[in-house]
């Protein structure tokens, strides 16, 4: 026997937003997992006495976890209800974090935060049901807009936070500050966050392979998705890089190495907004015809910048351009990816993230190799990605 759960659309403003703090918290881990710690690689990197090319591979361990715990969720959280997959995912989150806090040696950081991103992910993929669960349309385009903002605040002030907590309690209490915060959302979760989906009998979870196969096979969605993906790797290639560019090379200290990513975060914020006054005016694809042409320049001169081996303003110049030119870019093929998938989008949607994380994880890893090669192995593959990107776009095209 099936059985639904409907809840009424929530409406009032009071309860609206305290229920977009709740949601805006969950979406924030994965983020702040992510940012808050990457002024503390030099100091990892010399508590465990290894390179920072080590410590990057916990960064691209995380970036695997997100890839699995998408599509783990994306089922589950169907099947069981909401609440409970999140207490799930939320218990594995405090747990990891509290393990990364104390873990022995890098080997031992690296597993943790592969399974430390499988419990960050519960928040990013329920959030996302609770709202389509519980707010009319027009109060949803109102949370998803406020949580798209956290998700852009979060690397401009994650990096400067962890950076003093690095200088003032060392970077293993950065983990502890996240479990703290798992436990809080938890507590906070069971009193106040109602169940917006009870279980569901009819939902089969050994059907979701069978769903997510039929969706990547769709020429159109894997055109945009990998566009999208690929595009948006050159910012994970950043995110994994740019410790060692900036702060080992360049000679910034962890302070101003965060300021400087809190800018590149501002332009990626602002394009962002603008992508969205231009939406009122023209169609998402005619959008993404014209940034990816610009996004295909600044990666060219990323690689050019790369092969003379230029000075800081030579890297940072076109870095900006690069994750400035992202919020037009990864907006508009995220939306050509799910245009035909009415039916399954939420499937497709998983997919898509998945997909995402896959390629960042593959490109994060790459960096990491690539710097034993070379300096400048972050503009490189961000180069590289970028012009690969527009190449997918182009090759991938249906004839009209």
């Amino acid at each position: 026997m099936a059985h639904s759960f409907e809840p009424r659309p929530v409406s009032d403003n009071a309860r609206f937003d305290f229920i977009v703090v709740i949601l805006a918290l969950l979406t924030a881990f994965a983020p702040l997992s992510i940012d808050m710690y990457l002024p503390a690689f030099s100091a990892i990197a010399s508590d465990y006495a290894t390179d920072t090319h080590h410590v990057e591979l916990s960064l691209t361990a995380f970036f695997f976890g997100l890839f699995i715990g998408q599509l783990l969720y994306g089922t589950a959280t169907d099947k069981f209800g909401r609440k409970n997959p999140l207490y799930i995912g939320l218990a594995i989150y405090v747990l990891t974090s509290i393990a990364c806090a104390y873990a022995p040696d890098i080997q031992w950081l690296i597993v943790l935060r592969f399974f430390q991103a499988i419990g960050a992910c519960a928040g990013i993929v329920i959030a996302r049901a609770v709202v389509r669960d519980l707010y009319t349309p027009q109060a949803s385009a109102r949370v998803f807009s406020f949580l798209i903002l956290v998700m852009g605040v979060a690397p401009i002030l994650a990096p400067l936070f962890g950076a003093y907590i690095t200088e003032w309690m060392g970077w293993r209490a950065l983990f502890l500050i996240v479990a703290a915060l798992g436990v809080a959302s938890a507590v906070t979760i069971h009193f106040v966050l109602p169940e917006t989906r009870g279980r569901r009998y009819d939902v089969r979870m050994r059907h979701t392979g069978t769903t997510y196969w039929a969706v990547f096979r769709d020429p159109s969605f894997l055109r945009y998705s990998l566009t999208g993906a690929i595009a948006q790797s050159g910012l994970f290639a950043y995110i994994t890089g740019s410790p060692k560019m900036f702060i080992e090379i360049f000679g910034l200290d962890p302070t101003h190495y965060s300021w400087l990513f809190g800018v590149n975060a501002i332009g990626i914020i602002g394009f962002s907004q603008l992508n969205g006054w231009l939406l009122k005016y023209y169609s998402s694809r005619k959008i993404l015809n014209v940034s990816l042409p610009i996004l295909a320049i600044v990666s060219t001169v990323m690689c050019v910048m790369a092969y003379i081996n230029a000075s800081f303003w030579g890297i940072l110049l076109p870095l900006f351009a690069y994750i400035s030119t992202l919020g037009l870019v990864f907006p508009n093929a995220m939306a050509g990816a799910l245009a035909e998938q009415q039916e399954r989008a939420g499937s497709a949607s998983a997919v898509t993230g998945s997909l995402q994380f896959l390629i960042a994880g593959l490109v994060s890893a790459g960096v990491s190799q690539a710097g034993g090669f070379t300096d400048y192995a972050m503009a490189w593959v961000i180069g590289v990605a970028g012009l690969l990107a527009v190449l997918a776009y182009r090759v991938m095209r249906r004839p009209e």
